[in-house]
Formats: C-alpha cells, sequence, structure tokens
C-alpha cells in the first residue's frame, strides 16, 4: 500500500486521521507543523500528503506551496484537510498547488474516495 504523510498541530485530528489512513492499510508518517511537514515531505518522499491548513510557523497554505513548488516533492500529491469551509480557501487551496480540499471533520468515506483518488 501506499505510504502517507499527515501533517496536524493537533494531536487529537492527527490521531483520527492516522487511523481513518491505516484502516485503509496505508503506511503512516506525521508531522506536527508545517516546517516539519516540508521536511518530512523531502526525507520520506510520501506518496501523497494530508495537511492540515491552520498551524504555527509555518501554515498549511505555505506548507503546500514549498512542497508543490520543490522539484524533489512536487509530484506528491497534497489532500488540504481543514476547518477552514470557504470556498475562497478552497480556491486558495488549489492555488497553492494542492490535489484536493476536505473539510474537517473529515467524512471518512469521502476522505478515503480522496485518498484512492489521489493515489490513482
Amino acid at each position: 500500500m501506499a505510504k502517507i504523510l499527515v501533517v496536524d498541530d493537533s494531536p487529537t485530528q492527527l490521531t483520527n486521521l492516522v487511523k481513518i489512513v491505516q484502516g485503509q492499510g496505508h503506511e503512516v508518517v506525521t508531522a506536527s507543523n508545517g516546517m516539519e511537514g516540508v521536511e518530512m515531505a523531502r526525507q520520506e518522499q510520501p506518496d501523497l500528503i494530508l495537511m492540515d491548513v491552520v498551524m504555527p510557523e509555518l501554515n498549511g497554505f505555505q506548507a503546500t506551496r514549498k512542497i508543490t513548488r520543490d522539484p524533489s516533492t512536487e509530484s506528491i500529491p497534497v489532500i488540504l484537510v481543514t476547518t477552514k469551509d470557504q470556498e475562497t480557501d478552497k480556491v486558495w487551496g488549489e492555488r497553492q498547488g494542492a490535489f484536493g480540499y476536505v473539510v474537517k471533520p473529515p467524512v471518512e468515506a469521502e476522505l478515503v474516495a480522496m485518498i484512492n483518488k489521489a493515489l490513482g
């Protein structure tokens, strides 16, 4: 199965996302903020990244932009998983290079469908 990087500063959200991803049989690596997420993306070269938006230091939009514009990580799809549910946030996320956008708390079936679509 795939290796998926989950980036979220909330331990509760991180645990929930990891549970969903592992439930689908995927390997999971985690990061607790955007800066760590960018570093982990470079080191681990995951097949997919689930990225929170509202985080300290480097937010998910900034981290996604760094990942999608870096030649070593640009091919890794990023799905933003966030409480920000405005259409402008979704459009901004897509402009940063995000593959998809899921609003928290994620409906498991919706998130799994998005993951499967991103993994092709």
